[in-house]
């Protein structure tokens, strides 16, 4: 109800939506984490594998002060990947008595709570597993070169004048650049829109060619429904061209049966 009454307030203000959908999920989860999580809530506990990076990361920063934060993950993760049975099972076991002690933590923390609170609670949860489903999702369309959505006039626009935009901030640069954009005569926009234009195009051969592809490797499920209902019917229609050849040949072969018996 909260994250309702905050989208309807901040929807009346003027200005790009990017930016009232970034205020509304800024605010949303402020409210949440006033409003449900306080110094009692009991903290996550860590994996195995955290306890092992937070051990390791000192001295894989002192041993390669030149090496990105990255790369020192990567660094990390090897060396567990790589680190004998005996040696991962203390930081397993050390883990595991850290979940339980939560496990007990968070019952007690739950049964201080309201109705309301946890009700609340539970729709945070959801909406973190949600938005980590909607991150591993987008990272696997990703991987599998789904192509980038079309571009709008705007989108353009910005893309061209965004570095020479004046704005200390990304925000101030956005909002300075949707005012220009606002104030722009529609004969300067029509090379924008017609680049939009243009780029739909290409995203619609580039999504063809996709999704024909991912249905080849089974992967049904992220083809676009017009697109599968289309598959289907072209499918349909070359199963009955087919049934009809080897139909009209047996008509034409038992024609020249009977030709040849009566001669």
């Amino acid at each position: 109800m909260a994250a309702t009454l905050l989208t309807r307030v901040l929807s009346a203000v003027n200005g790009p939506r990017f930016v009232l959908r970034c205020s509304t999920t800024c605010l949303v989860e402020k409210w949440f984490s006033k409003h449900i999580s306080s110094d009692n809530r009991p903290k996550q506990p860590l994996t195995a594998y955290i306890r092992f990076y937070k051990d390791q990361q000192p001295a894989y920063r002192k041993q390669n002060p030149d090496v990105s934060v990255l790369d020192i993950t990567k660094m990390i993760a090897h060396a567990w990947r790589e680190l004998p049975s005996p040696d991962k099972q203390t930081y397993e076991a050390a883990a595991k008595i850290e979940r339980q002690a939560y496990k007990e933590q968070m019952a007690k923390y739950k049964a201080q709570l309201t109705p309301a609170q946890e009700e609340a609670l539970k729709e945070e949860k959801r909406r973190k597993v949600a938005k980590r489903r909607a991150t591993k999702k987008k990272r696997q369309l990703t991987v599998l070169g789904k192509p980038k959505r079309t571009r709008t006039a705007f989108n353009i626009f910005v893309s061209e004048h965004f570095q020479e935009a004046k704005g200390a901030s990304i925000q101030g640069k956005m909002k300075n650049l949707f005012e220009e954009w606002q104030k722009m005569a529609s004969s300067q926009k029509q090379m924008y829109h017609q680049l939009s234009e243009d780029d739909k195009i290409r995203y619609e051969n580039e999504m063809k060619s996709w999704e024909e592809h991912m249905a080849e490797i089974g992967r049904e499920d992220l083809v676009r429904y017009k697109s599968r209902r289309k598959m289907s019917k072209e499918k349909k229609t070359v199963r009955k061209s087919n049934l009809k050849k080897p139909l009209g040949r047996k008509v034409a072969s038992s024609a020249t049966k009977v030709k040849k018996s009566e001669e």
